[in-house]
């Protein structure tokens, strides 16, 4: 009964490999750095026709692509685990609501940063004009985000959620920790304790560690 994970270091799989380890499931991963090319793309084609990571196999043969979607599955597949709120939890709206803006929100400007040239084309000027311009909207995102929640000991109040999981990973890329220290300090004390859970210390070394300018 072991799950199938295409993914890579320090991408949207990693948030979806570390609710896998919480939960304690048996995984493996096919490492596909879907950015680097055609050819680590087509390793993805077969299971995802958009060639993107992240993408689960279930036990039962069964693909699931997005990764909001995926670690929501997971969790309601896993209840023992207790990494979301069930449906008649009073938490469960929200942890829906921002299960999906982490993705429509901040994710998506990163099919536009990855390769500007998509929407810029070949004007270097353009595109260096577009990396800023994400870089600072998803700063806004996660200002507005900080704005509107009350966090606990995590995001949601006491218990540790798949939500607290995706925010740490997502948080560490473009504009990375110190900017969303800075528009939210709040969550970001939050991910500090994330980071540090020991449950997940040699997970985080190996998928994803903290250094350079993904330090917090």
């Amino acid at each position: 009964m072991t799950y199938t994970v295409y993914g890579a270091r320090g991408s949207g799989s990693v948030p979806v490999e570390a609710a896998l380890t919480l939960i304690g499931a048996p995984y493996t991963v096919i490492e596909a750095v879907t950015w680097e090319g055609e050819a680590e793309r087509d390793k993805v084609a077969p299971v995802n026709p958009m060639r993107q990571i992240p993408a689960l196999i279930t036990p039962d043969g069964e693909t699931i692509t997005e990764s909001a979607a995926i670690l929501i599955w997971l969790a309601e597949q896993h209840p023992e685990a207790a990494l979301a709120p069930e449906p008649c939890d009073p938490r469960r709206a929200q942890f829906l609501r921002w299960m999906t803006f982490v993705p429509a929100a901040v994710y998506s400007m990163f099919w536009v940063r990855d390769e500007p040239s998509r929407l810029a084309g070949d004007d270097p000027a353009a595109q260096e004009v577009i990396k800023i311009r994400t870089a600072e909207r998803i700063a806004g995102c996660w200002a507005a985000m900080e704005s509107q929640i009350a966090p606990g000991r995590y995001l949601l109040g006491a218990e540790l959620t798949v939500l607290d999981l995706y925010v740490s990973v997502a948080s560490r890329w473009t504009p990375h920790r110190k900017r969303f220290h800075e528009v939210a300090p709040r969550m970001g004390e939050v991910m500090r304790r994330v980071d540090a859970l020991p449950e997940l210390a040699a997970f985080w070394a190996e998928r994803f560690p903290l250094t350079g300018r993904y330090g917090s």
